[in-house]
C-alpha cells in the first residue's frame, strides 16, 4: 500500500516537473532565467546586489574577503566574505562613462563630473568658496573648416546661392533647403570629392597638442601684461582649467573649458589685482587666434599647419543669475551633459575598437564618418604616421584625448567623489579608519556580465530607479511652482 503510494506521488511530481520543462520551452531565454533565479534561495540577496549597483548593464564580479581586527589582541572587529553570497561572488559597477554602454553608471559618472566642475566654481568638496570672485571664462574653442557642410541655421536656408554653381566634380556647392535639427544631412559635407577628410583627421590627431600650445600662449601673454618673465609667472598666479571635449554634428571635435585665475598658493587664495577677467579674456582669444601645430610629420601631405576654428567663444562665469553670461550651475550642468556621451551616440563614431576595413564597412554610421575612419586606418598604414596610431583610434576618428581634462588644482578629483560617497554609504557600525585597526583584504576578479535572466532584472532596476527620479523631478518642480503662486 505504501509502495502504490510513493509511486503515485513519483509519478505526479515528474509529472510537475514535465510541465513545468514544457511551460519554460514555451518562454525566452531571458524569462526562463528570470524563473530559474526565482526558484533558487539565494534569490533576494541576487536583487540586493543588483539593486545596490544601480542595475549596471555589465557589471564587474569579484571573489575575496576583508577581515578587521584590533591590532594589538587580533580580535576580529568585522569580517565579510563571498562564501555566502550568490555563486560566491559580490558584483560591482563598472563605471563606464559612456550611457551608450551603461546608462546607470554614465548617470553616477555625469553626477561626479557635475561635482567637480561645480565644485572649482562656488567652491566646496575642499575647495573655498572664494572662488567664485576670481576671474573666470567659460570657453568653446572650435575646429577650422574642412569644407563646406549642410548646417540649420534657424529657418533660414542652409547655404543659398543667387548664381548656383557646382564645384569641380559636379555636384552643387550651395544648398536651398532648410535643414532642421533631427535632418540626418547635418554635418555631411556637400561635395565629399572636395572634402579635406586628411586634415580633418590630422587636426584630431593633433588636438591635444594644439590645446597645450594655446595654454602656454594664455600664460605667456599674461605674463607679458604683466611686465613679468613666463618662467616668473607662477609666483603671481596659478591659471586652472577643466576642458571637455565634445563631437559637433559635422564630426568634429571642439573643446568647452572652465579657465580660471588663482593666486600662487591655488584656489584659496586670490590673484594679483593686475590679473582681471578683462586680461584672461584678452588672453584666450590672443591665444586661440595664435596657437599653432606644424604637422611637420604629415610629409606626405605636405606640411600643414593646424590651427583652431574661426568659432571662439569667452564668456565670463556669474555667480547667481542676472546680468549676462551663464552661472556656475548651468555650465556645471552643461559639461555634466556631454561627459556621458559616447562616440557612438553622438553619431561620430563607435564606442569600440575597429580591426580593419571590413569593421568599418560594415559599421552603422553616416558615410561621412565611415569616410573618416577609412581615413584613419589608410594614414596609420604610413610609417611616417605611424606613432599617431590612427588606426587604434579610427573609432574616435583619430581623437586620442580624454573627454574631460582637468589641471591638478582646479578642483576635486573622481577618486575623491568615490570615496566619499562609499563613506556615506558606510554603516555606522563598520569600523572608520583608525591606527589601532588592522584590515586584511584578498580580492581577485572572477568574470563579468549577465545571464539573459539577470539581465532582464537589471533593466527593469534601472527602469524603476530612472523612473523615480523623473517623478522626483516633477514634484520638485510643481513644489516650486507652488511657492511661486
Amino acid at each position: 500500500m505504501l509502495n502504490a503510494s510513493h509511486e503515485v506521488t513519483s509519478s505526479t511530481f515528474r509529472s510537475a516537473e514535465l510541465e513545468r520543462e514544457k511551460r519554460l520551452r514555451l518562454l525566452s531565454d531571458a524569462d526562463r532565467g528570470i524563473v530559474r533565479l526565482a526558484h533558487d534561495p539565494l534569490f533576494p540577496r541576487l536583487l540586493e546586489q543588483i539593486k545596490a549597483i544601480g542595475g549596471c548593464a555589465h557589471p564587474v564580479y569579484l571573489s575575496g574577503s576583508t577581515v578587521t581586527s584590533d591590532a594589538l589582541t587580533g580580535e576580529v572587529i568585522s569580517s565579510y566574505s563571498t562564501a555566502g553570497e550568490p555563486g560566491e561572488r559580490l558584483a560591482v559597477r563598472c563605471r563606464n562613462r559612456r550611457a551608450s554602454v551603461c546608462a546607470p553608471c554614465a548617470y553616477l559618472h555625469a553626477g561626479d563630473t557635475y561635482q567637480l566642475i561645480r565644485a572649482g566654481l562656488s567652491g566646496g568638496k575642499n575647495v573655498p568658496e572664494s572662488v567664485r570672485d576670481q576671474p573666470r571664462l567659460f570657453v568653446t574653442l572650435t575646429a577650422p573648416s574642412f569644407g563646406p557642410v549642410h548646417r540649420s541655421r534657424d529657418g533660414k536656408r542652409c547655404r543659398p546661392r543667387r548664381d548656383g554653381g557646382v564645384c569641380e566634380h559636379g555636384r552643387p556647392v550651395g544648398c536651398g533647403l532648410v535643414h532642421t535639427e533631427d535632418d540626418p544631412a547635418l554635418g555631411r559635407p556637400l561635395c565629399a570629392d572636395c572634402y579635406d577628410y586628411v586634415g580633418h583627421v590630422l587636426w584630431h590627431a593633433h588636438a591635444g597638442r594644439l590645446w597645450d600650445r594655446f595654454t602656454t600662449a594664455a600664460r605667456r601673454h599674461l605674463a607679458s601684461a604683466a611686465g613679468i618673465p613666463r618662467s616668473r609667472l607662477r609666483d603671481h598666479l596659478v591659471v586652472s582649467f577643466a576642458k571637455v571635449a565634445e563631437y559637433q554634428k559635422r564630426a568634429a571635435i571642439h573643446f568647452h573649458a572652465v579657465v580660471r585665475l588663482d593666486g600662487p598658493a591655488g584656489p584659496g587664495t586670490p590673484p594679483p589685482r593686475w590679473a582681471t577677467t578683462e586680461l584672461l579674456t584678452e588672453a584666450v582669444l590672443t591665444a586661440a587666434s595664435s596657437a599653432n601645430v606644424r604637422a611637420a610629420e604629415s610629409c606626405a601631405y605636405g606640411d600643414a599647419l593646424l590651427v583652431w576654428g574661426k568659432q571662439l567663444d569667452a564668456r565670463p562665469i556669474r555667480a547667481f543669475e542676472g546680468g549676462e553670461g551663464p552661472t556656475d550651475d548651468a555650465v556645471a550642468a552643461y559639461v555634466a551633459k556631454y561627459v556621458s556621451k559616447g562616440t557612438a551616440e553622438t553619431g561620430a563614431g563607435l564606442d569600440y575598437r575597429v580591426s580593419g576595413p571590413d569593421d568599418i564597412a560594415a559599421a552603422v554610421v553616416a558615410p561621412h564618418v565611415r569616410a573618416l575612419m577609412a581615413t584613419c586606418w589608410r594614414l596609420g598604414g604610413l610609417p611616417e604616421l605611424e606613432h599617431l596610431r590612427l588606426r587604434s583610434w579610427a573609432h574616435s576618428l583619430g581623437y586620442r584625448g580624454h573627454v574631460l581634462t582637468k589641471t591638478r588644482r582646479y578642483s576635486t578629483t573622481y577618486a575623491a567623489l568615490r570615496d566619499e560617497r562609499a563613506a556615506y554609504r558606510r554603516s555606522d557600525t563598520e569600523p572608520t579608519d583608525d591606527p589601532a585597526l588592522i584590515t586584511e583584504s584578498s580580492w581577485r576578479y572572477v568574470g563579468s556580465g549577465y545571464t539573459p535572466g539577470a539581465a532582464g532584472l537589471a533593466a527593469g532596476i534601472a527602469e524603476d530607479l530612472v523612473m523615480s527620479r523623473q517623478l522626483a523631478r516633477e514634484a520638485a518642480e510643481d513644489e516650486a511652482r507652488g511657492w511661486e503662486l
